[in-house]
């Protein structure tokens, strides 16, 4: 089986081949990338209006790029997947529609991905991992922990109740006027620092939930910075706070995986699997705190290689595929959805903001 994946919801431009080879390490055919960074970062963050017009730009050369690697044709294709939500909805719009026209000219079957699936389900592509698994899923726009018991079954313990942790990350980074994207360059900045000479909140810990919430931790940087001077503060200062906003941000997310750990094994006894995934699982500081829990809990920590916790059109391919096998197709009449959660039925967090 060939499925062709089509990723726009946000700042990358991305199509991709997968196969379902019995080998991991076979199943991506063709995976093409192109990030929109420098277009955004004299903004200091995404235009939606400026990743719209890119996409519909270069969409169809990335296809192009992606069928010419894996040395393929439209009509070896079993199905055509696209990212329908959630994100910018303009980029999606031009994803999903180009998927749509490959679709009804070529006779295929067509799938609308959620993009949160993608990244769920990754680990599946990388490493076979069976169900059920918990899952923490951290990026720009989403943080949140769901039990993953079957294609399209998600049970969400805890979201966050404001900023997501890579936005977090974003902000953090503007306000000491690093630069775009934010998380990347803190990571590297916080190598230089002490982790400890800031006593910054570590919001919910110990809390029985499972909620996140960053604002807080955000606002304690702003307030360091006002206290340092903005013209006054130097690089150490600024490695130091990277360093303990890296810090914080790390317990946090320890503490809230122990408690989902809590209710995963209630729910279903024996599991032993958390699974990280979204572009901050890419952070290699917060992987090796997360790494500590496989010997505390008791687990196996599953993370999939960098370049695919980062928005990319194989793992898009590939939730296509699982979808597909499961006898799932989508009507040509799907309509792209800025917001599209993997649990609706989850109850709401408390506070502002919550992200779907």
């Amino acid at each position: 089986m060939l499925i062709l994946g089509i990723e726009s919801s946000c700042d990358e431009t991305a199509a991709a081949i997968v196969t379902d080879d019995a080998r991991p390490d076979q199943r991506i055919v063709s995976n093409v990338v192109l990030s929109q960074e420098e277009e955004h970062r004299p903004y200091g963050g995404i235009v939606p209006e400026i990743a719209a017009r890119s996409h519909l730009e270069h969409i169809d050369t990335l296809i192009e790029q992606a069928m010419k690697t894996a040395n393929v044709s439209f009509a070896d294709l079993d199905g055509i997947a696209a990212t329908g939500g959630p994100g910018l909805i303009g980029g999606v719009i031009v994803g999903v529609m180009s998927a749509k026209a490959i679709a009804s000219v070529q006779k295929k079957p067509f799938i609308a991905v959620n993009h949160l699936e993608g990244h769920a389900l990754t680990a599946r592509l990388t490493s076979n991992v069976a169900f059920p698994y918990l899952l923490l899923l951290v990026s720009g726009g989403h943080c949140q922990l769901l039990i993953v018991e079957g294609v399209g079954r998600y049970k969400r313990l805890g979201t966050t109740v404001d900023d997501a942790l890579g936005e977090a990350f974003d902000k953090c980074a503007k306000m000491m006027g690093l630069g775009y994207p934010g998380g990347p360059i803190v990571e590297a900045a916080a190598k230089q620092g002490d982790g400890t000479r800031f006593d910054l909140p570590r919001p919910m810990v110990g809390r029985q939930e499972c909620h996140f919430s960053f604002s807080g931790l955000k606002t304690a940087i702003r307030r360091q910075i006002v206290q340092l001077g903005d013209e006054a503060m130097t690089d150490q200062d600024v490695a130091d706070l990277c360093a303990s906003f890296q810090a914080a941000a790390g317990d946090v997310l320890i503490d809230r995986c122990q408690n989902a750990l809590q209710q995963f094994r209630a729910i279903h006894p024996g599991g032993d699997t958390l699974v990280v995934a979204g572009g901050v699982a890419a952070n290699q500081t917060l992987g090796a705190r997360l790494a500590d829990l496989e010997a505390s809990e008791n687990i196996t920590l599953v993370v999939p290689p960098p370049a695919l916790c980062t928005d990319n059109a194989a793992m898009i391919a590939w939730a296509g595929l699982e979808q597909l096998k499961a006898g799932h197709i989508d009507p040509l009449d799907f309509k792209p959805r800025p917001r599209w959660p993997l649990d609706p039925d989850a109850p709401a967090a408390i506070g502002a903001g919550v992200k779907a």
